[in-house]
């Protein structure tokens, strides 16, 4: 649960040198987002935060409230293999791409006139290819990835198209530990597409999405 008065400022708070921000990475860990007290707050700030949280982790569905008030079916029903959310985090993630680059940019243009630093080292990358993978490779891959950047690699989620299978492969992660699993048989007419989201600190789109591109058949 985000206080939505005072969520701005942890979320801005300056760190020294490789401390992290709590508040960012509770943010990033997050599964479920609730921004109480948006009562208190105009609906500016409240379109400036809920940016701000979606640049951090685009995985996580945001849900307003007043006075904490909140369905617990949105609290409770949270679903780790669950493909349909998934691959709504994912397609979330490509269509507000642009507007997260937006943000970054806005984020360095107040700091040159404030004197104000943002935290936007903690961000969302998402990769989709179409076609089919080698998912002994994928293994590989994803395995050198945790080793080099297990620290800073906060969650990773992915749909993936095996070669050999008719089935997709659902795969998650948090740090170090990545567990997966076969889902559900692909349609005959289903476009078969390989949908990944990444959140962690320093991430280096251009090398995730080469390394990826390495593991297709």
């Amino acid at each position: 649960m985000v206080d939505s008065k005072h969520a701005m400022q942890h979320l801005d708070e300056v760190k020294p040198r490789f401390v992290v921000n709590e508040a960012v990475e509770q943010v990033a860990y997050a599964d479920r987002i609730i921004l109480n007290k948006i009562d208190l707050v105009s609906e500016d700030e409240l379109d400036k935060l809920t940016k701000r949280i979606m640049h951090i982790n685009v995985m996580a569905p945001i849900k307003l409230a007043k006075y904490g008030s909140v369905d617990m079916d949105f609290v409770l029903g949270v679903g780790g293999y669950d493909l349909e959310r998934i691959n709504s985090e994912v397609l979330a993630d490509n269509s507000c791409h642009g507007k997260h680059q937006h943000n970054i940019a806005q984020g360095h243009h107040e700091k040159h006139h404030h004197d104000h630093v943002h935290d936007t080292t903690v961000s969302s990358v998402s990769i989709v290819f179409e076609g089919t993978v080698d998912l002994d490779e994928v293994d590989d891959w994803l395995e050198r990835l945790v080793e080099e950047k297990g620290e800073d690699l906060y969650r990773m989620k992915g749909i993936l198209s095996v070669t050999g299978s008719n089935q997709c492969y659902i795969f998650q992660g948090v740090h170090s530990t990545l567990d997966g699993c076969p889902g559900k048989a692909w349609e005959p007419d289903e476009k078969r597409i390989n949908k990944l989201v990444f959140i962690g600190r320093n991430l280096d789109e251009t090398a995730l999405r080469k390394g990826f591109r390495g593991c297709l058949a």
